[in-house]
């Protein structure tokens, strides 16, 4: 299985690297079922895969002229004091046993997974559905895009998840910005929020198996380009209800395994 996890860490990067986004989506359930990692501890190590990742795609997006440096700050920054608040405040008030149903115990880790089942879900019925052009504003409004990156900080924080998918809509619609840049400014803010988020856990000094980390990371980085060469050839557009279809088995098949296989 392990070995299966290497060769699925080329998806993250190569998602990143395509249309944008995905790369979190997938993290999480690569080092869970595959790596067998602690889902509470893989919400961290998927904050520097998914975070280092982005970096690279951000460099690739920088010298195609896709980056945005302004905008992904507005957003960035109230992120950061909602990631801080989440991982550092409240994640470790939860207890590990949230509640009970007569013999049947209800555990953080089961409401990471399923909550995280859920966005896999959402995001990927968003992926699968044809959009409309989203029509954009004459500037950049800079209060609600600040807004808006407060409320995801807050999925990155709890689920380690990067939010793509969440991000470049807010992108395309507060900031009026191509997607293309969308995408590249997308990559830097996922960059900041998940090195903020993995920073306040090596803080706290949780345990981190770095060769492990380091290992699948370069997998991914190798995945990332590969990405962002086919992005030059290949319409993302056209990609991502395939991709979509892909996340949503995986999101039910989450579920199905955390409620009835384990």
């Amino acid at each position: 299985m392990e070995y299966l996890g290497y060769v699925a860490s080329i998806i993250i990067g190569l998602s990143l690297g395509l249309i944008g986004g995905g790369g979190s989506i997938l993290t999480i359930p690569i080092l869970v079922y595959l790596f067998k990692i602690n889902p509470e501890i893989a919400t961290s190590y998927s904050l520097f895969i998914v975070g280092i990742t982005s970096l690279f795609g951000c460099i690739s997006h920088y010298k195609m002229g896709n980056l945005k440096v302004k905008s992904a700050l507005y957003f960035a920054i109230p992120s950061i004091f909602s990631i801080l608040i989440v991982r550092e405040v409240i994640f470790p008030k939860i207890a590990s046993t949230i509640f009970s149903i007569a013999s049947y115990q209800v555990s953080k880790n089961f409401l990471i997974m399923i909550v995280f089942s859920v966005l896999m879900i959402a995001a990927a019925v968003a992926m699968i559905r044809k959009t409309k052009n989203i029509p954009t504003p004459p500037t950049t409004n800079y209060t609600q895009l600040g807004i808006i990156g407060f409320i995801i900080g807050i999925v990155t924080g709890f689920l380690g998840a990067g939010g793509g998918f969440l991000i470049i809509p807010a992108l395309l619609f507060f900031a009026n910005l191509p997607m293309k840049q969308a995408i590249g400014t997308s990559l830097l803010i996922i960059f900041i929020n998940s090195f903020i988020g993995f920073g306040g856990d090596v803080f706290k000094g949780i345990s981190i198996d770095y060769k492990l980390l380091f290992t699948i990371s370069i997998i991914a980085i190798i995945g990332m380009f590969i990405g962002t060469y086919l992005s030059k050839k290949i319409d993302g557009a056209k990609l991502k209800p395939a991709f979509g279809w892909f996340v949503l088995v995986m999101g039910i098949y989450i579920i199905i395994k955390e409620l009835f296989l384990n």
